[in-house]
Protein backbone atom coordinates (compact mmCIF):
# COMPACT_ATOMS: atom_id res chain seq x y z
CA UNK A 1 0.00 0.00 0.00
CA UNK A 2 1.43 3.44 -1.10
CA UNK A 3 0.72 5.54 1.52
CA UNK A 4 1.68 2.89 4.83
CA UNK A 5 5.04 2.71 2.72
CA UNK A 6 5.07 6.52 2.20
CA UNK A 7 4.63 6.82 5.83
CA UNK A 8 7.25 4.43 6.92
CA UNK A 9 9.92 5.83 4.68
CA UNK A 10 9.24 9.16 5.81
CA UNK A 11 9.90 7.76 9.57
CA UNK A 12 13.20 6.50 8.75
CA UNK A 13 13.79 9.95 8.14
CA UNK A 14 12.68 11.37 11.43
CA UNK A 15 14.80 8.88 13.61
CA UNK A 16 12.27 9.15 16.39
CA UNK A 17 12.19 6.75 19.44
CA UNK A 18 8.65 5.05 20.18
CA UNK A 19 7.98 3.87 23.50
CA UNK A 20 5.56 0.31 23.41
CA UNK A 21 4.71 -0.27 27.15
CA UNK A 22 2.38 -3.51 26.18
CA UNK A 23 5.48 -5.91 26.12
CA UNK A 24 4.08 -8.88 27.68
CA UNK A 25 2.11 -9.09 24.47
CA UNK A 26 3.89 -11.09 21.66
CA UNK A 27 2.69 -8.52 19.07
CA UNK A 28 4.18 -5.74 20.63
CA UNK A 29 7.31 -7.26 20.96
CA UNK A 30 7.47 -8.71 17.37
CA UNK A 31 6.56 -4.70 16.60
CA UNK A 32 9.40 -3.70 18.61
CA UNK A 33 11.75 -6.22 16.52
CA UNK A 34 9.88 -4.99 13.06
CA UNK A 35 10.24 -1.57 14.07
CA UNK A 36 14.40 -1.88 14.70
CA UNK A 37 15.13 -4.48 11.41
CA UNK A 38 13.48 -1.96 9.47
CA UNK A 39 14.50 0.89 11.24
CA UNK A 40 11.27 3.23 11.27
CA UNK A 41 11.75 3.70 14.39
CA UNK A 42 13.93 3.24 18.15
CA UNK A 43 11.20 1.13 20.33
CA UNK A 44 11.21 1.10 23.50
CA UNK A 45 9.69 -1.97 25.78
CA UNK A 46 8.50 -1.25 29.11
CA UNK A 47 8.61 -4.13 31.72
CA UNK A 48 10.94 -6.75 33.00
CA UNK A 49 13.16 -7.93 30.98
CA UNK A 50 13.70 -11.42 32.08
CA UNK A 51 10.08 -12.03 31.29
CA UNK A 52 10.29 -10.25 28.10
CA UNK A 53 13.23 -12.84 26.85
CA UNK A 54 11.38 -14.97 27.95
CA UNK A 55 8.73 -14.17 25.25
CA UNK A 56 11.11 -13.51 22.83
CA UNK A 57 12.16 -16.60 23.14
CA UNK A 58 9.13 -18.93 22.90
CA UNK A 59 8.12 -16.61 19.69
CA UNK A 60 11.42 -17.43 18.14
CA UNK A 61 12.85 -14.04 18.08
CA UNK A 62 15.82 -11.63 19.04
CA UNK A 63 15.50 -8.51 21.27
CA UNK A 64 19.11 -8.13 20.81
CA UNK A 65 19.65 -4.05 20.62
CA UNK A 66 15.99 -3.31 22.01
CA UNK A 67 15.64 -0.89 24.93
CA UNK A 68 13.92 -2.68 27.83
CA UNK A 69 12.76 -0.26 30.44
CA UNK A 70 11.49 -1.57 33.99
CA UNK A 71 9.45 0.91 36.40
CA UNK A 72 10.37 -1.16 39.63
CA UNK A 73 13.91 -0.71 38.61
CA UNK A 74 14.41 2.57 37.10
CA UNK A 75 16.61 5.09 38.50
CA UNK A 76 13.39 7.79 36.88
CA UNK A 77 10.92 6.09 38.99
CA UNK A 78 10.88 8.36 41.89
CA UNK A 79 11.15 11.08 39.63
CA UNK A 80 8.61 9.77 37.61
CA UNK A 81 5.89 9.32 41.05
CA UNK A 82 6.72 12.80 41.98
CA UNK A 83 5.70 14.62 38.35
CA UNK A 84 2.47 12.04 38.23
CA UNK A 85 1.88 13.34 41.95
CA UNK A 86 2.31 17.20 41.25
CA UNK A 87 0.03 16.54 38.49
CA UNK A 88 -3.02 14.89 40.09
CA UNK A 89 -2.46 15.89 44.18
CA UNK A 90 -5.27 19.08 43.31
CA UNK A 91 -7.32 16.04 42.23
CA UNK A 92 -6.97 14.41 45.76
CA UNK A 93 -3.88 11.63 44.32
CA UNK A 94 -1.82 11.33 47.09
CA UNK A 95 2.15 9.91 47.16
CA UNK A 96 1.08 6.29 47.68
CA UNK A 97 -1.57 6.55 44.63
CA UNK A 98 1.00 7.95 42.47
CA UNK A 99 3.67 5.53 43.78
CA UNK A 100 0.75 2.31 42.14
CA UNK A 101 0.26 4.07 39.21
CA UNK A 102 3.60 4.86 37.73
CA UNK A 103 4.08 1.00 37.73
CA UNK A 104 1.25 0.74 35.09
CA UNK A 105 3.04 0.66 31.96
CA UNK A 106 0.81 2.65 29.96
CA UNK A 107 0.98 5.74 32.57
CA UNK A 108 4.85 5.03 32.66
CA UNK A 109 5.20 5.16 28.83
CA UNK A 110 3.20 8.29 28.76
CA UNK A 111 5.39 9.62 31.42
CA UNK A 112 8.48 8.97 29.33
CA UNK A 113 6.71 11.19 25.97
CA UNK A 114 6.15 13.93 28.57
CA UNK A 115 9.58 13.93 30.14
CA UNK A 116 10.87 14.11 26.79
CA UNK A 117 12.17 10.35 26.96
CA UNK A 118 10.09 9.13 24.02
CA UNK A 119 8.82 10.75 21.19
CA UNK A 120 5.55 8.81 21.40
CA UNK A 121 3.47 6.06 22.86
CA UNK A 122 1.83 3.84 21.36
CA UNK A 123 -0.63 1.33 23.76
CA UNK A 124 -3.75 -0.52 23.44
CA UNK A 125 -3.54 -4.21 22.15
CA UNK A 126 -4.26 -5.39 26.23
CA UNK A 127 -5.46 -2.31 27.31
CA UNK A 128 -8.66 -0.34 27.48
CA UNK A 129 -9.45 3.20 25.32
CA UNK A 130 -10.12 4.56 28.43
CA UNK A 131 -7.23 3.55 30.27
CA UNK A 132 -4.94 4.77 27.32
CA UNK A 133 -6.90 7.90 27.05
CA UNK A 134 -6.88 8.61 30.43
CA UNK A 135 -2.80 8.22 30.80
CA UNK A 136 -2.54 10.48 27.96
CA UNK A 137 -5.22 12.88 29.15
CA UNK A 138 -3.49 13.31 32.93
CA UNK A 139 -0.24 12.77 32.03
CA UNK A 140 0.27 14.80 28.51
CA UNK A 141 -2.63 17.01 28.46
CA UNK A 142 -4.22 18.62 25.47
CA UNK A 143 -3.23 21.49 23.17
CA UNK A 144 -4.56 24.94 24.06
CA UNK A 145 -5.03 25.56 21.04
CA UNK A 146 -7.39 22.74 20.22
CA UNK A 147 -8.27 21.28 23.84
CA UNK A 148 -10.11 18.60 22.03
CA UNK A 149 -9.32 14.76 21.83
CA UNK A 150 -10.61 12.81 18.79
CA UNK A 151 -9.99 10.36 16.01
CA UNK A 152 -8.66 10.57 12.53
CA UNK A 153 -9.58 7.28 10.26
CA UNK A 154 -7.58 6.86 7.53
CA UNK A 155 -9.76 5.53 4.50
CA UNK A 156 -8.20 3.96 1.37
CA UNK A 157 -10.37 3.20 -1.36
CA UNK A 158 -9.68 -0.55 -2.93
CA UNK A 159 -7.56 0.36 -6.17
CA UNK A 160 -5.88 3.27 -3.40
CA UNK A 161 -6.95 6.30 -5.83
CA UNK A 162 -8.14 8.16 -3.07
CA UNK A 163 -7.62 8.22 0.60
CA UNK A 164 -10.06 10.53 3.35
CA UNK A 165 -9.82 11.42 6.87
CA UNK A 166 -12.92 10.29 8.80
CA UNK A 167 -13.47 12.37 11.90
CA UNK A 168 -14.41 11.72 14.75
CA UNK A 169 -14.82 7.79 14.57
CA UNK A 170 -13.54 7.02 17.97
CA UNK A 171 -13.73 9.09 20.75
CA UNK A 172 -16.30 11.83 21.46
CA UNK A 173 -20.40 10.73 21.58
CA UNK A 174 -21.64 14.17 20.74
CA UNK A 175 -19.46 16.80 20.36
CA UNK A 176 -20.38 20.69 20.62
CA UNK A 177 -20.29 23.30 17.69
CA UNK A 178 -16.58 24.37 19.54
CA UNK A 179 -15.63 20.65 20.09
CA UNK A 180 -16.57 20.27 16.22
CA UNK A 181 -14.29 22.85 15.18
CA UNK A 182 -11.48 21.96 17.01
CA UNK A 183 -12.00 18.23 15.45
CA UNK A 184 -11.59 19.78 11.80
CA UNK A 185 -8.56 21.48 12.55
CA UNK A 186 -6.75 18.74 14.09
CA UNK A 187 -8.19 16.44 11.28
CA UNK A 188 -6.50 18.42 8.93
CA UNK A 189 -3.25 18.83 10.60
CA UNK A 190 -3.23 15.02 10.73
CA UNK A 191 -4.22 14.52 7.41
CA UNK A 192 -1.10 17.19 5.85
CA UNK A 193 0.98 16.13 7.86
CA UNK A 194 0.28 11.95 7.17
CA UNK A 195 -1.25 11.56 3.83
CA UNK A 196 1.01 14.70 2.42
CA UNK A 197 -1.94 16.39 0.72
CA UNK A 198 -3.92 19.65 1.37
CA UNK A 199 -6.66 19.57 3.01
CA UNK A 200 -10.23 19.86 2.01
CA UNK A 201 -12.35 19.84 4.85
CA UNK A 202 -16.43 18.90 4.55
CA UNK A 203 -18.47 19.58 7.57
CA UNK A 204 -21.02 16.95 7.37
CA UNK A 205 -24.88 16.90 8.08
CA UNK A 206 -27.85 16.23 6.75
CA UNK A 207 -28.62 18.94 5.19
CA UNK A 208 -26.57 20.95 2.82
CA UNK A 209 -26.47 25.15 2.78
CA UNK A 210 -29.87 25.13 5.11
CA UNK A 211 -31.99 22.61 2.76
CA UNK A 212 -32.90 21.30 6.35
CA UNK A 213 -33.70 23.30 9.68
CA UNK A 214 -32.89 21.31 12.94
CA UNK A 215 -30.60 21.93 15.73
CA UNK A 216 -28.13 19.32 14.19
CA UNK A 217 -27.87 21.51 11.43
CA UNK A 218 -27.21 24.60 13.37
CA UNK A 219 -24.22 23.17 15.52
CA UNK A 220 -22.15 21.99 12.21
CA UNK A 221 -22.73 25.26 10.64
CA UNK A 222 -21.89 26.94 13.68
CA UNK A 223 -18.43 24.85 13.94
CA UNK A 224 -17.77 25.64 10.35
CA UNK A 225 -17.86 29.29 11.17
CA UNK A 226 -15.54 28.62 13.85
CA UNK A 227 -13.01 27.26 11.81
CA UNK A 228 -13.08 29.79 9.36
CA UNK A 229 -12.63 32.86 12.01
CA UNK A 230 -9.84 30.23 13.51
CA UNK A 231 -7.98 29.17 10.33
CA UNK A 232 -8.99 31.39 7.58
CA UNK A 233 -5.79 29.54 5.28
CA UNK A 234 -8.18 26.20 5.61
CA UNK A 235 -10.16 24.92 2.81
CA UNK A 236 -13.36 24.37 4.18
CA UNK A 237 -17.50 24.27 3.53
CA UNK A 238 -20.50 23.03 5.64
CA UNK A 239 -23.41 21.87 6.45
CA UNK A 240 -23.00 19.78 3.26
CA UNK A 241 -24.40 16.24 2.96
CA UNK A 242 -22.16 13.56 2.03
CA UNK A 243 -22.87 13.36 -1.66
CA UNK A 244 -22.27 17.22 -2.27
CA UNK A 245 -19.13 16.85 0.09
CA UNK A 246 -17.77 14.16 -2.64
CA UNK A 247 -19.24 14.05 -5.86
CA UNK A 248 -18.55 17.13 -8.15
CA UNK A 249 -21.65 17.15 -10.08
CA UNK A 250 -23.83 17.13 -7.08
CA UNK A 251 -21.66 19.71 -5.26
CA UNK A 252 -22.57 22.26 -8.26
CA UNK A 253 -26.16 21.40 -7.82
CA UNK A 254 -26.74 21.52 -4.16
CA UNK A 255 -23.53 24.13 -3.60
CA UNK A 256 -22.46 26.16 -6.31
CA UNK A 257 -19.60 28.29 -5.70
CA UNK A 258 -18.09 25.69 -2.98
CA UNK A 259 -14.91 25.82 -1.83
CA UNK A 260 -14.89 22.24 -2.09
CA UNK A 261 -16.39 21.36 -5.25
CA UNK A 262 -16.97 18.22 -4.50
CA UNK A 263 -13.78 17.29 -3.67
CA UNK A 264 -13.51 16.75 -0.03
CA UNK A 265 -10.51 14.42 1.63
CA UNK A 266 -11.58 15.29 5.20
CA UNK A 267 -14.99 14.07 6.36
CA UNK A 268 -16.22 15.39 9.77
CA UNK A 269 -19.23 13.49 11.25
CA UNK A 270 -21.64 15.56 13.37
CA UNK A 271 -20.91 12.84 16.06
CA UNK A 272 -19.91 9.80 17.04
CA UNK A 273 -22.46 7.89 15.97
CA UNK A 274 -22.78 8.80 12.23
CA UNK A 275 -18.60 8.57 12.20
CA UNK A 276 -18.00 5.17 13.64
CA UNK A 277 -21.30 3.65 11.51
CA UNK A 278 -20.19 5.66 8.18
CA UNK A 279 -16.13 4.51 8.06
CA UNK A 280 -17.23 0.67 9.30
CA UNK A 281 -19.60 0.56 6.45
CA UNK A 282 -17.47 1.73 4.33
CA UNK A 283 -14.72 -1.19 5.29
CA UNK A 284 -16.76 -3.59 5.63
CA UNK A 285 -19.38 -3.16 2.49
CA UNK A 286 -17.31 -0.87 0.62
CA UNK A 287 -13.81 -2.61 0.76
CA UNK A 288 -12.20 0.04 1.75
CA UNK A 289 -8.92 0.16 3.91
CA UNK A 290 -9.33 1.73 7.15
CA UNK A 291 -5.80 3.17 9.84
CA UNK A 292 -6.35 4.07 12.72
CA UNK A 293 -7.86 5.66 14.53
CA UNK A 294 -5.42 8.18 15.22
CA UNK A 295 -5.62 10.00 18.36
CA UNK A 296 -5.78 14.25 17.79
CA UNK A 297 -5.98 16.90 20.43
CA UNK A 298 -2.96 15.98 22.38
CA UNK A 299 0.07 17.58 23.42
CA UNK A 300 2.83 15.14 22.42
CA UNK A 301 2.04 12.01 20.65
CA UNK A 302 0.37 8.90 22.02
CA UNK A 303 -2.34 6.88 20.06
CA UNK A 304 -4.52 3.91 21.09
CA UNK A 305 -4.84 0.26 19.20
CA UNK A 306 -7.52 -1.73 19.00
CA UNK A 307 -7.34 -4.95 21.32
CA UNK A 308 -7.80 -6.80 17.77
CA UNK A 309 -4.53 -5.76 16.13
CA UNK A 310 -1.49 -7.20 14.50
CA UNK A 311 2.05 -6.96 14.39
CA UNK A 312 1.75 -4.97 11.28
CA UNK A 313 -1.43 -2.21 12.58
CA UNK A 314 1.32 -1.50 15.65
CA UNK A 315 4.08 -0.82 13.57
CA UNK A 316 2.01 1.15 11.38
CA UNK A 317 0.49 3.05 14.24
CA UNK A 318 3.82 3.91 15.42
CA UNK A 319 5.06 5.27 11.48
CA UNK A 320 2.12 7.49 11.65
CA UNK A 321 3.13 8.70 15.12
CA UNK A 322 6.82 9.42 13.98
CA UNK A 323 5.14 11.71 11.25
CA UNK A 324 3.11 13.49 13.39
CA UNK A 325 5.56 14.02 16.62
Amino acid sequence: MKLIENVREKARQTHKRIVLPESTDERVVAAAVMMKSEKIATPILVGNPDSISQLAERINISIKDIEIVDPISSNRYREFVEAYYEKRKHKGTTLGDAESIMINPTFWGAMMVEKNLADGCVSGAITTTGNVLRAALQIIGTKPETPTVSSDILIITPNADRIWSFADCAVLPDPTAEQLADIAIATAETHRKVVKEEPRVAMLSFSTKGSAKHAFVEKVSRATEIVKKKRPDLIIDGELQLDAAIVPKVCEKKAPGSPIAGNANVLIFPDLGSGNIGYKLVQRIGGCEAIGPIIQGLKKPMNDLSRGCSTEDIVNLSAILCNLA
